[in-house]
């Protein structure tokens, strides 16, 4: 494994299943791996999940965490990000950076000497990413060879779905609006890496297709963190995909739903199906803990 977490593209299919078998492996443990190293928490955007759960993990792991809100550095422009990622490392052992634009952490990590994890950028979601495959191997027992279909907007969580699925040997399906799909980049890397494992990687925008016989079922808000004007206009758009009771008949009985939260209830996903029995949205919430403290402890292993 790199220094750095950045990117799905960082981690090999193996890496990824190894952090799988570490997460089963400490999941629980109070660990000591950590004592008397620090974690710094760089975040340009708000969060509950992403907070507590690396906060939390890295406690387990016997050390300690500072939090910087946005005001507290202000990258980039009260200091340079190469001079912040040079001056953290001479004081602590670890970053996890959540941010806009994906260059602030990426340069993090160039500049940085100590590990940094890329938390969360307009681009992608690695931890969720892994959470959410982790969610599904742990209740499917496997990942090779089933049908994801993803419903909404083309965002970095959908990235890095793409990216972990190609990897996995999972199907994976995008469905929503035209104008609203991931990125090409993206879209290419997914499908170059699915030709490695026997996966593929569809684009479409009939929702009822998508989701027949799919083994998972995954949706995300409309309107991510600052584009929140754009709202209004995106809602009669993503209305068709809305992940509801109707859209679950297409899918397998037993399919799982996956949200990565926070959820607009009624929106993207009604409550009766967030709350119903297909879902494993809380499991998946609480594996962002269970890997990134498998991350943490590989990253500090090196």
């Amino acid at each position: 494994m790199k220094k750095d977490l950045v990117s799905i593209g960082d981690l090999s299919a193996q890496e990824i299943t190894e952090l799988f078998d570490i997460s089963a492996r400490i999941k629980g443990k109070q660990m000591d791996i950590a004592s008397g190293k620090t974690l710094v928490l760089v975040f340009e955007k708000p969060s509950l999940r992403t907070r507590v759960t690396f906060t939390v993990a890295f406690s387990q792991l016997g050390g300690q965490v500072l939090y910087l809100a946005p005001a507290d550095i202000g990258l980039g422009k009260r200091e340079t990000v190469p001079d912040i990622a040079r001056n953290l490392s001479r004081w602590i052992d670890a970053v996890s950076a959540r941010t806009f634009a994906h260059k602030t952490v990426q340069e993090l990590a160039e500049y940085a000497s100590v590990p940094v994890v890329n938390a969360l950028t307009d681009a992608e979601h690695p931890c969720q990413a892994l959470a959410d495959f982790l969610t599904i191997h742990e209740h499917l027992g496997k990942t090779e060879g089933i049908k994801i279909a993803y419903f909404g907007d083309g965002n970095n969580v959908a990235h890095s779905l793409m990216l972990t699925a190609a990897k996995l040997g999972s199907h994976m399906v995008i469905a929503g609006p035209e104008g609203y799909g991931p990125k090409q980049e993206f879209v290419e890397a997914a499908r170059a890496e699915a030709t490695k494992t026997g996966a593929s990687l569809t684009i479409t925008h009939d929702p009822h297709e998508a989701a027949k016989d799919a083994d998972v079922i995954y949706t995300d808000v409309w309107a991510s963190m600052g584009q929140e004007d754009e709202a209004a206009q995106r809602k009669p758009l993503f209305a068709p995909f809305q992940v509801n009771a109707n859209l679950l008949k297409h899918a397998k009985p037993n399919v799982l739903v996956e949200h990565c939260l926070p959820a607009h209830r009624g929106d993207e996903i009604t409550s009766e199906v967030l709350d119903g029995a297909n879902s494993v949205v809380l499991d998946e919430a609480e594996n962002r803990l269970h890997i990134q403290k498998a991350i943490l402890y590989k990253l500090l292993s090196n």
